[in-house]
């Protein structure tokens, strides 16, 4: 109880001090100089999963078999998760990249792309929830999505933070 308590506050407080930072940072512009947008997200995907990992295994107490099972059916479900988190970036990168010449189409397709991304979410995590209820029980199984639901949405407002608001 006591656990969940501080991660809902660590979580909170990350929210509001990301929010209040971003509303006060003027959108980065595009370098032609930077790293190749595979290579940022692969930086990015990699320090997502394994901050993910480690704080779910801190919030969560396994049997050495149910540890045996779960861990490897956890990473199959973050390479999952992966190919939307891939989709996405690559999506926000491109509204960036086109944002002075954005057009009424090209607003309407990033808000489809983030329901689409948010479906997909959604989706993945209902058919993995049942996989991982087959190993953990229903309780910890649950657990485990709403920590890593909790991370997911705070990941969110870092990624939208950064995207200029259409206009």
């Amino acid at each position: 109880m006591r656990q969940n308590l501080r991660l809902s506050v660590g979580v909170s407080l990350c929210l509001v001090f990301a929010i209040a930072w971003t509303r006060a940072q003027p959108a980065p512009p595009v370098d032609a100089g930077m790293a190749s947008i595979d290579e940022v997200l692969k930086a990015v995907r990699e320090d997502l999963q394994d901050n993910r990992a480690g704080i779910l295994g801190k919030n969560i107490t396994l049997t050495r078999e149910q540890a045996l099972t779960f861990w490897p059916l956890f990473a199959s479900y973050q390479r999952e998760q992966n190919a939307i988190m891939d989709d996405q970036l690559r999506g926000i990168q491109r509204y960036i990249e086109n944002f002075e010449t954005l057009d009424d189409a090209g607003a309407l397709g990033l808000i489809t792309a983030h329901f689409d991304r948010d479906t997909r979410m959604t989706a993945l995590r209902q058919r993995w929830l049942g996989e991982f209820r087959k190993v953990l029980g229903v309780k910890l199984a649950v657990r485990v999505m709403q920590i890593d639901r909790r991370l997911s949405l705070a990941h969110q407002i870092q990624f939208t933070a950064k995207i200029p608001l259409a206009h």
